[in-house]
């Protein structure tokens, strides 16, 4: 009983230490270049199942308030403003991908209606108990872009 017990509290111990230093990257160091965010912003994989429900979640991404998707057609009110994303991730790699949803404004131009989903650049008159967040999680920009990564034709 005593080893298990050991052996527990190493494992915590390790897990506790290896998260201090896996702090996700803060929005306003997030590197855009030339091949769009290329680092993860958590250092753990992406998880597509939990992206996909961001994705569609109205209180979350709610990315079909914008953009059509054939893999989410049970479900309602899909959007014209962005392009179809069916096969986005065969026209988009990854690190493209990431800088799009971290902050669409950095990549297109400012004039697009598509928020910067990891930025803290949300515009005027933003209420009160939002200023100085992000929109989603840094993983759950990184599932998101898991998600879109299958969404190929």
């Amino acid at each position: 009983m005593r080893r298990w017990t050991t052996l527990a509290v190493a494992a915590s111990v390790s897990m506790l230490a290896t998260s201090a230093f896996a702090a996700d990257v803060p929005p306003k160091e997030v590197a855009f270049g030339d091949d769009g965010v290329t680092a993860s912003l958590t250092g753990t994989p992406g998880d597509p199942k939990h992206g996909a429900e961001v994705f569609k979640s109205r209180k979350l991404g709610n990315c079909l308030a914008c953009h059509a998707n054939e893999e989410m057609s049970g479900e309602l009110f899909h959007g014209t403003v962005g392009p179809a994303l069916d096969g986005v991730a065969d026209r988009y790699d990854e690190g493209y991908l990431r800088a799009i949803v971290v902050n669409a404004k950095a990549i297109f131009t400012e004039e697009t209606v598509m928020p910067g989903f990891y930025s803290l650049d949300l515009g005027a008159d933003v209420a009160e108990e939002f200023q100085g967040k992000t929109i989603l999680s840094a993983q759950d920009v990184e599932d998101v872009v898991a998600y879109l990564e299958t969404l190929k034709e």
